[in-house]
């Protein structure tokens, strides 16, 4: 993942809510991917200590796939018509412990040999300060995400919010329970990550066999800016649609992303109308390259 606003940059900021719902364990009776509904609902607080768990056991098995995305972006001007598109091409893996992507292609032409020379020096220096922010962190007994950004444990979760309406659904011929989740904007806030989900407002869906996260939908409720807007910038309503789906039997990984509305982060990353992301090529690796590794195609596991 790169610091594109289709990538990394925007699976953060308009991500959280999902970061810390990943993976989530009602014990009992959901052993087979279609739960009885006589199954009483798990206890909220319970549901997210069990996903904050299981999301730390499958980062393993996620450093060992790479895969694909085709973001398309479109700017709109202020009368809500297309000013602008653009395309680009990712591919996703991990260097050195670090989730990064390279672009391959923009607009529809490979990068020159230069491009992909200038995208393997940016990820080399992207992952050296992730793992130099991770060690930082570490020393100071901080929880950091796999990139070393501040991480929201449950706890503070639910300090942040409130989740309400569980309910037990059918998403893709497999039982989930759809729980909502409203930020609470007199909440204190301790770090930037923390400050994005209290202006949240949206609804995961998780899998009850597989205790993972597959669907999540949010909007922000107020305009939210960090730094007098230098460092994040985004406008009210905008809104976001996220969806993962399983991969070689065996873990969890990104199929869709879509958002609309207004945002900047960093000064670099922005956008001012659409953005739509797919996934696909998902290849498990093993690897003594830290390019280029060798690559086995998989397949999307049955919904």
């Amino acid at each position: 993942m790169g610091r594109s606003l289709a990538g990394l940059g925007l699976w953060l900021a308009l991500g959280a809510v999902a970061v810390a719902a990943v993976q989530a364990a009602p014990s009992g009776c959901q052993t087979q991917p279609s739960a009885a509904p006589s199954c009483p609902l798990p206890d909220i607080p319970t549901l997210l200590k069990a996903v904050e768990a299981h999301q730390r056991a499958e980062e393993a098995a996620q450093r060992d796939y790479t895969y694909h995305s085709f973001v398309t972006s479109r700017t709109l001007d202020s009368h809500g018509q297309l000013k602008k598109s653009s395309t680009a091409e990712f591919d996703h893996f991990v260097l050195d412990g670090v989730p990064v992507r390279r672009m391959v292609r923009k607009d529809g032409k490979d990068l020159t040999p230069d491009e992909l020379a200038k995208e393997d020096q940016r990820l080399e220096k992207e992952a050296r300060h992730a793992s130099e922010r991770r060690s930082r962190a570490d020393a100071a007994g901080k929880e950091t995400d796999p990139t070393g950004h501040d991480e929201v444990t449950v706890s503070r979760l639910l300090e942040l919010g409130q989740f309400l309406h569980p309910q037990r659904v059918q998403l893709n011929q497999r039982s989930a329970i759809r729980v909502d989740f409203q930020g609470d904007p007199n909440a204190h806030t301790r770090n930037h990550a923390e400050a994005v989900i209290r202006d949240m407002a949206g609804t995961a869906w998780i899998d009850e066999a597989d205790q993972t996260l597959v669907q999540v939908d949010g909007h922000f409720v107020n305009s939210f800016k960090i730094g007098a807007g230098l460092v994040m910038n985004i406008q009210k309503d905008t809104n976001f649609h996220v969806q993962w789906r399983k991969i070689n039997d065996e873990v969890w990984l990104p199929a869709q992303l879509n958002a609309s509305g207004a945002a900047r982060i960093l000064l670099v990353d922005s956008f001012h109308g659409t953005i739509d992301v797919t996934y696909a090529d998902y290849r498990k690796y093993r690897t003594s390259s830290r390019i280029l590794p060798e690559l086995n195609t998989v397949e999307q596991s049955p919904k």
